[in-house]
């Protein structure tokens, strides 16, 4: 079988597809033969195969594993047996190829990722000579030996040791690796290997501190005795000597710098798990690793400054190795140290002793170092010349490519919070060397001004001021950059710089003048860019008079008209950055949409057709949309506006296959939305002609609820303006528009329409009924009504069921008695109208959303109880849920569907009591108080669970849930969100309401009273004895 099994993998990795998919197929057959495991674990195992063929016997069998060796069925086909006796030979066979001589690395990985596999069900119990075998290894197997080894371990630790098995086991693991990373003699990239391995040790012993915190701690405290010296030896070794003038990095170089930054990804791992325990060695950590960073300077220029050589790269096992990556990791760990309270104290102390932070030769040697790292390097000044969105994306700091410069930004943001005006004095004494200076280069020219635009506009975000004087200078500083001719990345910096500037100081009126122009004439591409955004930045902080507006927005016109749209489509930073120029460009003076010489709206709906698909986009462009029709709200300025406006928004749907998921359609009808929301009362003359066949027809073929919702709103907007224009209208087959009106309503209550797709359709049922009154509606009334009501008894979305509801919930405010004789006369699937929509109705009004819509609802309800209907008194729905505490297991999905939550069925206007109560308490504020105090009390429990002092500054910036500080956001933002605040219209009308009803006796209010709680009778007392004073 093993011949066969080579053939059919080779074949597999044929590039004929008819050969390869009859391979695939004949393999998958050959499952079901009890030798297929073990065949494929032989053909692994024969080092005279080819590699790759060897891989793939690995990967096939790691799939069968994960299909059947656990005896949990997995969704999927059916599982294929394996016999004990295979399992045996199995683990052996793969166990012995992971730990052979052989060095074939790619074969070790997949082997021992299957042994990783099978240890996850079988270790310990069913396979307990694993680990004391893996470790064997460690002390005196050979190289090959120890790799696959380390990598079995790495997965065990990864994967397989329980947080019960951890205490039996860390201690043989940890001295097993501490055998290989603290041997010199072993190479430095099998010593990167166990560094990585003991790193993981860590993410399982903070799981587990939690309920061990001691022992953990202790016993971390021991390990790390013998590690820390190990690590500080590490960072002070030193890369050998090198020629770097080929470009790219030495080979000898590879593994020392693997073994160095597996060394600071575990400091830092350590100082998220157990911060205490690297304090006393922070200091020495903190210095080892900034007299490195300052050494690695000359070799990171002439790598990645003056040459272009490859970085962010990977060996086999993951271990990264080139020097970004190592200066990109110290970085980090620099900006860790910080927080340490020696090293702040050591920092303070020098920083204090001198009368300015110029002075102070640790704040200038830091500045020397962070600018030297945000230099640009050739790599990225070639992407940016081809793509300026990239350029864009790093200025906003939505960049996936965190790079050295990123992370320098980040240390010095950092800074800036800890030493406040003194980080600003430190970058500013050295920016002043190299503007003084004839020798400095362009680029740390550009960095140190990099570096002050992050600085100043976290300064400003945090309320912080910036001395005059400073300011003063750098605006000289940009006066330099920007007339710079032959560098343009320095002239788009100092644009940059003035826009950041101009939020908190006034810039020189010419600035502006020259922005403008450079939009228009600059040849490079990234300071035009730059300049539209700093265009954007005076505009917001208000040095931009509106007599510049029409000078702005055709500035930014020419450049759009010398790009290609299709090149357009995919630089999202780009089109986000035209758009926020755009809009504060336009509500300098609104009425510069209505202009026939600007194309001010154009442009808007061009980015809205190229960015589409981007939410930040379309999100943009509508809030201009919202700003420019809300401001040009009266008849005249709106009429104007629609004459412009309407045949660009309809033509987007005659272009569109309406049928088809169209980000343009949905953006078309979102601003659709928008135009007639804030429309004049009543609508301009023609306005139902111009958009209601369009509308129509996007209504009637559209399935996306992305296009329906939005559409629905529209047509209830365009009713609640002008439903005379409407109900006055034909269109091209003589039907009027509330014939119309009912036949989108009639398609959106059908079953094929889904529940969230259609959750706007009841507010325009409802707003049809209100607006063309049961005379004009006739016969067609109960028709409608009744598929409101049939469509409500199977609907599921709150959304949905709450737009339904409130069509009756309307009626109900005036004809609450038609409402209920409407609904009795009426069966749904054999069962009474009334009973179906009522059980909907009181079941589903706990989820109501928004305040008018609860008030309304709450109005409603009153209405039907003082009815005292007996048929709403004979319908029964459920009451209070019957808590059952007697498993005390958590219920999960499967367990609710056997065991379904129980409640008490009470007659409907005991429920609406009920109901009528909770809001009266949601409405008064007392529960979101009562919520924000138990929030304010678990907050405080977690900071003195968690908030002993460890000796570093907080972090705020990582999701860790083990951290207090994390606790308490996560409480906050509980205490803030989706709590329903005091509504004291709601609370007036119940308050009067109820105690109205105990008065009078309304609805036999005495009799639904005895049928209370204990709490809801105590708050009604209070409601009362409150009236009463």
């Amino acid at each position: 079988m093993e011949d066969q099994l080579v053939q059919l993998l080779a074949n597999t990795q044929s590039s004929e597809q008819a050969p390869r998919q009859q391979a695939e197929i004949e393999l998958k057959r050959a499952r079901t033969n009890p030798a297929f495991p073990q065949s494929l674990a032989n053909v692994a195992s024969h080092s005279s195969v080819d590699t790759s063929i060897r891989q793939a016997a690995l990967t096939n069998l790691r799939l069968f594993i994960e299909g059947n060796w656990s005896p949990e069925q997995v969704e999927g086909e059916p599982q294929i047996p394996i016999s004990d006796d295979v399992r045996v030979q199995l683990k052996q066979t793969l166990l012995d190829l992971a730990l052979s001589p052989e060095g074939d690395r790619k074969v070790k990985i997949s082997a021992s990722y299957v042994v990783g596999k099978i240890a996850i069900h079988d270790f310990p119990d069913q396979w307990p000579t694993l680990l004391p075998t893996v470790l064997g290894v460690m002390s005196s197997g050979t190289d090959a030996q120890l790799h696959g080894a380390l990598r079995v371990l790495g997965d065990l630790v990864e994967e397989s040791v329980s947080e019960e098995q951890f205490f039996s086991m860390a201690r043989d693991i940890a001295k097993g690796l501490a055998e290989v990373a603290l041997n010199e003699n072993r190479k430095p990239v099998l010593r990167a290997l166990a560094i990585s391995v003991f790193r993981g040790c860590f993410d399982l012993m903070n799981m587990i501190k939690e309920d061990h915190g001691k022992e953990v701690k202790a016993f971390a405290d021991e390990l790390l005795k013998d590690w820390n010296p190990f690590f500080v030896t590490v960072l002070k070794s030193r890369l050998p000597d090198a020629d770097l003038s080929s470009g790219s990095q030495p080979e000898s170089w590879n593994p020392i710098i693997a073994l160095k930054l597996q060394v600071v990804k575990t400091l830092l791992r350590i100082r998220r798990v157990f911060a205490t325990l690297l304090l006393p060695q922070s200091t020495t950590f903190f210095s080892a690793v900034w007299e490195e960073l300052t050494l690695l300077q000359g070799a990171h220029e002439e790598l990645y400054i003056k040459n272009d050589a490859q970085g962010k790269l990977e060996d086999a096992d993951s271990l990264p190795y080139t020097l970004d990556l190592l200066i990109l990791e110290e970085l980090d760990f620099l900006n860790q140290c910080f927080r340490a309270a020696p090293v702040q104290a050591e920092l303070e102390g020098q920083l204090n002793a001198h009368a300015s932070a110029q002075d102070v030769p640790w704040m200038i040697e830091i500045m020397r170092m962070l600018v030297a790292y945000s230099r640009v390097n050739r790599e990225e000044e070639e992407l940016w010349d081809i793509d300026c969105s990239l350029y864009l994306a790093e200025e906003t700091s939505v960049t996936a490519n965190y790079t050295a410069r990123t992370a320098a930004g980040d240390l010095l943001i950092k800074m800036g919070e800890w030493f406040d005006q003194k980080t600003i004095d430190g970058l500013f004494g050295y920016t002043k060397t190299l503007f003084t200076s004839d020798g400095s280069s362009w680029r740390s020219q550009e960095a140190a001004l990099y570096l002050f635009v992050m600085l100043v506009s976290d300064f400003q975000d945090m309320n912080k001021p910036i001395s005059e004087a400073v300011a003063h200078a750098y605006l000289e500083l940009v006066d330099f950059a920007i007339n710079r001719a032959d560098e343009p990345l320095l002239r788009a910096r100092g644009y940059l710089v003035a826009g950041a500037l101009s939020r908190s100081f006034q810039t020189p009126p010419s600035l502006l003048d020259r922005i403008v122009d450079a939009i228009n004439r600059e040849e490079s591409e990234v300071v035009q860019v730059a300049c539209i955004k700093a265009a954007e930045g005076l505009i917001n902080a208000g040095q931009v008079p509106p007599q510049h507006q029409v000078s702005i927005i055709s500035a930014i016109q020419t450049y759009m008209n010398g790009k290609d749209p299709v090149e357009m489509e995919d630089a999202d930073e780009l089109l986000v950055t035209l758009a926020e120029a755009l809009r504060a460009a336009i509500c300098l003076d609104t009425r510069i949409a209505l202009s026939n010489d600007v194309q001010s709206i154009d442009l808007l709906f061009l980015l809205a057709k190229l960015g589409a698909s981007n939410f930040q986009v379309t999100m943009l462009v509508t809030e201009a949309f919202e700003d420019v029709v809300g401001a040009l709200s009266d008849p005249a300025s709106y009429t104007a506006l629609c004459g412009k406006i309407l045949p660009t928004l309809t033509g987007a749907f005659d272009v569109a296959n309406l049928t088809e998921d169209n980000p343009l359609v949905t953006v078309a009808t979102e601003l659709f939305v928008v135009l007639v929301e804030h429309g004049s009362e009543p609508l301009p003359p023609g306005f139902v002609a111009a958009t209601f066949p369009k509308l129509t027809r996007l209504l009637m073929e559209s399935n996306e609820g992305d296009v329906l919702r939005p559409g629905s709103e529209t047509i209830k907007f365009i009713l609640q303006h002008d439903h005379q224009q409407v109900l006055g209208w034909q269109d091209g087959n003589g039907r009027s528009g509330l014939e119309v009106c009912l036949h989108i309503i009639d398609r959106l209550l059908g079953t094929s329409i889904e529940d969230n797709s259609a959750s706007e359709v009841g507010g325009l049922a409802a707003e049809l009924v209100e607006k063309a009154g049961q005379e004009r509606l006739g016969p067609f009334l109960p028709q409608l009504l009744q598929a409101v009501a049939t469509r409500l008894a199977t609907a599921e979305a709150a959304a949905f069921i709450q737009s339904l509801i409130l069509v009756f919930a309307r009626l109900s405010l005036s004809g609450a008695q038609d409402v209920v004789e409407f609904l009795s006369q009426i069966q749904i699937n054999g069962e009474s109208g009334l009973k179906i929509v009522l059980t909907k109705w009181l079941e589903n009004s706990v989820n109501f959303a928004g305040y008018d819509e609860i008030r309304l609802n709450v109005i409603a309800l009153s209405k039907l109880y003082s009815l005292n209907d007996p048929r709403i008194t004979q319908t029964t729905v459920k009451g209070d849920l019957i808590v059952n505490n007697n498993d005390g297991l958590i219920k999960t999905r499967s367990r609710a569907k056997k065991n379904p939550d129980q409640y008490t069925i009470i007659p409907a206007p005991l429920k609406i009591v009920k109901l009528l109560i909770d809001e009266l308490i949601s409405a008064s504020g007392v529960r979101a108080a009562a919520n924000a105090a138990a929030a304010a009390v678990a907050s405080a429990q977690f900071e003195d669970e968690d908030n002993d002092d460890d000796g570093w500054e907080d972090e705020d910036d990582i999701l860790d849930l083990s951290l207090g500080a994390t606790k308490s956001d996560l409480m906050s933002f509980v205490e803030g969100g989706g709590q329903r605040q005091r509504d004291n219209e709601t609370q007036a009308y119940l308050t009067e309401f109820i105690i109205s009803c105990g008065r009078e006796n309304i609805g036999n209010f005495q009799e639904w009273y005895n049928m209370l709680s204990e709490d809801e009778k105590a708050k009604l007392n209070e409601v009362a004895n409150s009236a009463a004073q």
